[in-house]
């Protein structure tokens, strides 16, 4: 058995002023009723356009337990889940969840249960989401096959940035991971120990809308595809065999039409087909080695991977 004496809460908050204020009611009323364990709650507030921050200020100076993490830009969800971790290394567990209530606070009394036998990750699984469409359940669908058909790190199917952690966990995330594009799903199943699911149905967005437009889910998927796989690397020998054969069967049908068709130019038809074909295909390829190119060239940098603008805390300390 695991003893739990502190929890820390950490929730990433991007232009949720319609809703953050019922995720702290419900979530700090599941806290009160955890006996003999101190609970806080880490808010980190990736600049946004909305009162977001202010409305927390307010829920800050009115609940002792509550830190606000400003962050000086946006700098993302994962980032800002990694600012939130950073900053609660004192405690024996950390859970991360979203403040737009689909994560639901009422689990966590259930992560909890895990933790206490022994286990350092307790991760969520989607069972069901309420109100998503066809198209966005397919694609997460297909994102999580692409995912494990590459990557030798298995990512378990719809998975979700709620979790729970250990403090040795939180610990190892903080002093030996360095790298500025993180894909927490991947590093959590990579890092290994101890490990357990539990499903839950994730409700519907109780105000406001998804933060993820197709284009930021697009690069949150090419994040994590570069990050755990080189296998798209490898990827040009296959396209290149191929192509090989492919180019061996234009060159024996352009040898026949020569015969056959005495009106085309010699020539003509095979210089035109192969140069479009091969140019299409090492552009491919060269595609693929610039995005790992790109994403060495972006952690050669050696920027921070976030930077706090202001620290919130009328509990403890009011730096």
């Amino acid at each position: 058995m695991t003893s739990l004496h502190s929890l820390t809460i950490v929730a990433p908050v991007y232009n949720e002023e319609a809703v953050i204020g019922q995720f702290h009611a419900r979530t700090m009323a599941v806290a009160d009723a955890l006996q003999g364990v101190d609970t806080q709650i880490v808010y980190v507030v990736d600049r946004g356009t909305d009162r977001t921050l202010d409305v927390l200020r307010s829920i800050a100076l009115e609940d002792s337990r509550v830190t606000v993490l400003a962050l000086s830009a946006r700098f993302g969800h994962q980032m800002s889940l990694l600012a939130g971790i950073e900053n609660s290394l004192d405690s024996d567990a950390i859970v991360m969840m979203d403040s737009d209530l689909q994560h639901p606070p009422e689990l966590i009394p259930i992560l909890l249960e895990r933790f206490a036998e022994g286990v350092d990750v307790v991760y969520t699984v989607r069972a069901e989401t309420r109100g998503i469409s066809w198209t966005r359940a397919k694609a997460g669908e297909l994102f999580y096959k692409l995912m494990n058909a590459l990557s030798s790190v298995p990512i378990r199917k719809n998975a979700a940035d709620f979790r729970l952690i250990s403090k040795r966990v939180a610990n190892i995330l903080a002093g030996d991971f360095s790298e500025r594009n993180m894909f927490l799903r991947g590093i959590f199943s990579w890092i290994g120990f101890k490990q357990v699911g539990v499903e839950y149905v994730a409700d519907e967005r109780a105000a406001g809308h998804s933060k993820y437009s197709l284009s930021r889910t697009l690069r949150f998927a090419l994040t994590g595809i570069l990050s755990f796989s080189t296998k798209p690397l490898q990827l040009g020998i296959i396209v290149g065999a191929w192509t090989g054969g492919a180019g061996f069967l234009l060159m024996f049908a352009a040898v026949v039409s020569y015969f056959i068709d005495r009106s085309i130019p010699s020539g003509w038809t095979t210089v035109v087909v192969l140069l479009l074909f091969f140019s299409a295909i090492q552009l491919f390829v060269i595609g693929i080695i610039g995005m790992y190119i790109g994403d060495l060239y972006l952690e050669m940098k050696g920027r921070p991977r976030y930077i706090l603008d202001e620290k919130i805390n009328h509990g403890k300390d009011k730096s």
